[in-house]
């Protein structure tokens, strides 16, 4: 997560950037309360944990290789160097807003949270390195201490924070948006290749996007294009794209009335079987038990 003060690419597409986290040259960690009309910074990584709380606004998720949408009271947590962006839908809905927390490797690897004491949180941030999603419950009974962290002076701020890791420390309520890890040898221009390609499928998703075509976006050709593609992502191209589309569909089932198959062509797919057959890969269900599921939660 971060503040729209992006540069862009020449084609107006976004650049990668390493996130310099200034606020923590005097503190241990930052708390940032981040309000803008939409989240559109782009996939970028800085070496300092974060952990950000969505307060307003849905949109689309990107960690590591994971691709999920993300609605309020999403609450995740990504470890040193992993790359991540929450980007909104569009810029119409209203305005966008999240609790975001900073810390350094030194505030954990040298300060008092080595102590014996903060075992569960040493253990959580371990695996943050694979970015860790928590449900929705578990947000909503901290979204209050979230919002309180904004305003306090910095000792009592501490104090909170510390608070807030322990619960989510002990709780079971989550899981890895990156199951496999994700070992990514940081490099600024594989960086700024992947943000053209996920502007290129945010852009034309609806049809039919190739190798060939997504090779020429970054001037290369569509086999060394999928080659480089699954070298960084750990996933093929195809996977990706389809993992996109699917997530289109589930905001559609669950935020319109339209029916399944509006939905299926709606979120680019062709045909409908291969929509049903790839609905069931990534979400392990059939679109309308999907969606009658999500209503069920009440969520």
């Amino acid at each position: 997560m971060a503040r729209r003060s992006y540069q862009f690419l020449e084609g107006n597409q976004m650049k990668a950037l390493y996130k310099p986290i200034s606020a923590l040259a005097n503190h241990s960690i930052s708390v940032d309360k981040q309000e803008s009309q939409a989240f559109e910074y782009p996939w970028h990584y800085h070496p300092e944990y974060e952990l950000t709380y969505i307060l307003t606004s849905p949109g689309v998720r990107y960690v590591g290789n994971s691709v999920e949408n993300f609605f309020e009271d999403d609450l995740v947590i990504v470890g040193p160097n992993l790359p991540h962006a929450w980007i909104n839908n569009d810029n119409q809905g209203p305005p966008s807003s999240a609790v975001v927390i900073y810390w350094n490797q030194e505030f954990v690897e040298k300060g008092f949270l080595q102590t014996r004491e903060f075992g569960a949180i040493q253990q959580l941030l371990k695996l943050s390195v694979k970015g860790v999603k928590f449900h929705s419950a578990v947000a909503i009974q901290l979204r209050e201490k979230f919002l309180h962290l904004v305003t306090l002076p910095p000792f009592e701020r501490i104090i909170l924070f510390v608070q807030i890791l322990n619960e989510l420390a002990t709780t079971t309520d989550y899981y890895f948006l990156c199951e496999q890890g994700f070992d990514h040898d940081l490099n600024v221009i594989d960086n700024e290749r992947i943000n053209i390609v996920y502007q290129y499928i945010k852009t034309h998703y609806q049809r039919k996007i190739t190798l060939a075509e997504m090779g020429e976006q970054l001037k290369m050709s569509g086999e060394y294009f999928s080659r480089f593609f699954s070298r960084i992502m750990k996933k093929t191209f195809f996977e990706f794209l389809n993992e996109y589309k699917i997530n289109v569909a589930c905001r559609l089932l669950i935020e319109t009335d339209m029916q399944i198959a509006e939905i299926g062509y709606a979120s680019g797919y062709e045909s409908l079987t291969f929509f049903y057959r790839q609905f069931k890969k990534f979400k392990n269900y059939q679109p309308l038990e999907y969606r009658l599921s999500f209503r069920k939660s009440g969520v």
